[in-house]
């Protein structure tokens, strides 16, 4: 009797420690399952390759308009080449007798420093304006003080 109740103990345990397992594999079993049906989007797609299929197209999709987007990107830096990027603005009083900074001059350049001058220049009888051109940061014209110093500061706010 005593190697009766022993094997009965050992079987006893042995049924316990399945059934330990068998419960481990249900749970891993479940967790396993629900990643696939998220993979598979809940039974819609039958077969990885009908996966792997949508992603090629999606990524084939994705190269066409990412070229597109650099072709924008570059046609819209060659447009900004040519836009103001650059601004130099010089307040100054030219005459002793008026009080305060009322004239001033202002220079916007592009990328390549080429752009123009505005001088405003204000006295008793009112105001004079005068434009000059800027290629490449210097002027075919004589500029004045004021008008080189809004040049470098515009040349300088890079």
């Amino acid at each position: 009797m005593d190697i009766t109740i022993v094997f009965l103990i050992v079987l006893l345990l042995i049924v316990l420690v399945l059934i330990v397992l068998n419960a481990f594999l249900l749970l891993y079993f479940y967790n396993t399952n629900k990643k696939f049906d998220l993979i598979l989007e809940k039974g819609k797609i039958k077969d990885l390759k009908d996966i792997f299929l949508k992603q090629i197209e999606k990524s084939g999709e994705q190269d066409e308009k990412m070229k597109d987007i650099f072709v924008q990107l570059k046609s819209l830096e060659n447009i900004s080449e040519k836009t103001i990027q650059k601004t130099g603005i010089v307040r100054f009083n030219p005459f002793s007798d008026l009080g305060g900074n009322q004239s001033f001059v202002i220079t916007l350049l592009d990328k390549n420093n080429n752009g123009f001058v505005i001088s405003s220049l204000f006295i008793k009888e009112g105001s004079r304006v005068y434009a000059k051109a800027i290629k490449e940061g210097k002027s075919d014209h004589i500029l004045s003080k004021e008008e080189q110093v809004a040049v470098e500061k515009a040349m300088g706010s890079e």
